[in-house]
């Protein structure tokens, strides 16, 4: 673990940091501070290391494995950047503003097809879902780990090949809690165990979607369109690139506005692309003049950063700009697990 200078200079506060958050969650597991159950169970998708985790598409794979059983889940999210993070709670469709409720409700909405909730406080916004969808027997809460004042049944936690960082917590490291921090499962977005996780950790890779599993005609997989198969635009309107840059091959940048852009950039690399990097920053506000520079012959997007972008009448016509949507791929048999302790007894 690189623990450089500046980590050592804040580690006093990071001991405070700690001590807070220990204190915090001890009056709450103590019943000194009051958490409220909902008429559902609750499973938190969380994280302990700050910046993106894939907690996003593991949502979206969690909710079709509990329809796939027979569940009705639906998803509540703090709805980050919008005026889904205040206290009055928001219902949220695929067709749902981003400035308005978050982007990432609005790409969950879309891709699991299930209720969809945002708001600041993760216990009043649970009720509000269960009281306009009651056919909803299962809470997830995209993020809230640190939110104790609503009850759960069911803690995963998130993380990527950054493993546990230096290990230290904020600020001196990336932690917002000890990585030993107890939860029911732990999964890792990505192709090798970082470590410091548990020996039972579970492994989620993040692959590109083919065409005909699309969920709709706006969001196509960019791939596609190098192996000269048809595909379709922010725009919605198929076909092939017909793109090529001097030498014959397209000339390409990749640009991501999420947690850990860089692991958007390994999935293109991974597939063989060469290409440029645009590194934004997470929930960046894109405009019509984000790319009005580029001289790429290809765009290529994230989901989310799409839910953004095809709102704008510049960036939506833009026929350079590609999608490529990825979908989580974990173990059936964490599924399986998942099912056993909501149900309070084995599957098989």
């Amino acid at each position: 673990m690189q623990r450089g200078l500046a980590a050592r200079l804040l580690f006093p506060l990071s001991l405070l940091f700690g001590s807070l958050a220990a204190l915090r969650r001890a009056l709450y597991l103590r019943g000194w501070l009051s958490s409220k159950r909902v008429a559902a169970p609750v499973i938190v998708v969380g994280n302990i290391f700050i910046g993106g985790t894939g907690k996003t598409p593991f949502v979206v794979w969690l909710v079709a494995a509990l329809q796939n059983a027979g569940f009705a889940p639906g998803v509540i999210s703090r709805g980050y950047g919008g005026s889904g993070a205040s206290p009055t709670p928001l219902e949220v469709s695929e067709t749902s503003l981003p400035e308005e409720v978050g982007d990432e409700p609005v790409l969950i909405a879309g891709a699991a097809k299930c209720p969809v909730a945002v708001g600041s406080d993760r216990a009043q916004v649970a009720t509000f879902l269960l009281t306009m969808h009651p056919e909803v027997n299962v809470v997830i809460s995209d993020d809230g780990l640190q939110h104790y004042g609503l009850s759960r049944d069911i803690e995963i936690v998130l993380f990527d090949e950054r493993g546990v960082g230096n290990g230290w917590l904020l600020p001196a490291g990336p932690l917002r809690e000890p990585a030993q921090r107890g939860r029911d499962f732990t999964v890792v977005n990505g192709p090798r165990m970082p470590e410091g996780l548990p020996s039972d950790a579970w492994r989620m890779l993040l692959v590109p979607c083919e065409v005909e599993q699309l969920r709709d005609c706006t969001r196509h997989c960019a791939l596609s369109a190098l192996t000269s198969q048809g595909m379709a635009d922010l725009s919605g309107q198929a076909g092939s690139t017909g793109l090529t840059g001097a030498s014959g091959v397209p000339s390409i940048l990749a640009a991501a506005g999420i947690g850990n852009p860089a692991r958007f950039f390994q999935t293109l690399e991974d597939a063989g692309l060469v290409f440029d990097r645009m590194a934004l920053p997470d929930h960046h506000v894109f405009t019509a003049e984000t790319f009005a520079n580029v001289g790429a012959d290809l765009i290529l997007i994230t989901e989310k950063d799409a839910v953004k972008c095809q709102y704008i009448a510049a960036l939506k016509n833009d026929s350079r700009i590609w999608v490529v949507p990825v979908s989580a791929v974990v173990d059936q048999k964490l599924a399986d697990r998942i099912l056993e302790k909501l149900r309070g007894h084995p599957t098989a």
